[in-house]
Parts: structure tokens; sequence; C-alpha cells
């Protein structure tokens, strides 16, 4: 985390537990309003009041984070950038060796890294999709994604959040790593 810190329940996969029982069933005052627009109610006001629904008991939630659930959100994140699908904060950087190979080189690396599927704690023990290994021939060629904060001066508070997060896909020939 970066000196911009964030509260634990802004994070993706943040969700709020009773401090007594564990039960996830938390309620909060609300108001809605009608609109006739949408012709729906719509949030208009939210309130400090918390009350879990299992235990019936008022009490301020304590925050939980679902690991698993923001580790197969970062992984689908990082697939949809390999897989040259468009996010909103992406840069794919190539390194000279890579660009030394010309426009029908790096096609055949692009789709080399969109199709690799050989996963394993070995080269992926964050199970995040961020980093692999593609051959172009004889060569070893490395990729390998990085999450920074959008201004691309320190890491991403929360690399699950693609609103927050610039992920930078770096190709490389092995030996220039």
């Amino acid at each position: 985390m970066n000196t911009k810190q964030r509260d634990i329940s802004e994070l993706v996969g943040a969700y709020p537990s009773c401090r007594l029982c564990g039960s996830e069933e938390m309620l909060r005052d609300a108001n809605a309003s009608w609109s006739k627009i949408s012709n729906e109610w719509e949030l208009s006001n939210i309130y400090d009041h918390f009350e879990c629904n299992a235990c019936g008991n008022e009490i301020t939630p304590e925050w939980q984070i679902d690991t698993e659930f923001r580790k197969k959100r970062i992984r689908r994140l990082n697939d949809q950038l390999r897989k040259g699908e468009s996010l909103p904060h992406a840069t794919v950087v190539y390194t000279q060796g890579i660009m030394a190979l010309g426009h029908t080189g790096i096609a055949e690396i692009k789709e080399r890294i969109a199709a690799f599927d050989l996963f394993d704690p070995k080269n992926d023990p964050r199970n995040e999709h961020d980093f692999g290994q593609v051959k172009l021939g004889h060569q070893k060629i490395f990729f390998k994604i990085d999450y920074f904060d959008l201004e691309m001066k320190h890491l991403s508070p929360d690399p699950a959040n693609p609103l927050i997060t610039h992920r930078v896909l770096t190709i490389m020939k092995a030996e220039e790593y």
C-alpha cells in the first residue's frame, strides 16, 4: 500500500460481518426515493446504523476480505489484458529485444501470450496469472504484469479494482529480464 492507504471496506471483495456471531447478514439503515426516470426506487441516503439480521444486535460490523474472490478477479483482469481485451487503464510495453523482432514476430508473440495457460505454483505463486514464458523459435519470451496507481507513481492500492489500477504488461526476451 502507498501513502494513500485505503480503508479495508473500500477494497474489492470486502464485506461486513457481525462482531458477535460472525454472520454476514448485516443490515444498514437507508432511504430510497422513487425515480420517475428509471421507474425504480433509488438509494438516496445511507446512515450509520448497522444491525445483524442473524442475531438481531445493533453493532458496528467487522470488515472481512474474501481473498479467493479477489484472486479470481485479479486473475480475470490479467487474463483479459494478456488476451488483448480492453481494460480501462492498461499499457503493453515491448522491450528493445522484442521490438527488434518486427511486426510479424510481435504478432506471433502476442498470440502465444494470449493462448498461454500453463500457470502453476512455480511460475504463478500468487495465482494471479501475472507472469509466464512462451517461445518463439529457440528464444524464450517472458511476460509480466504489474499494478500501478493511475498516476503511475506508486503500486496500486487495489489491483482487483480496474478503475483505480493501471496494469502494465511488459514483454521481453528472457535475457533482458
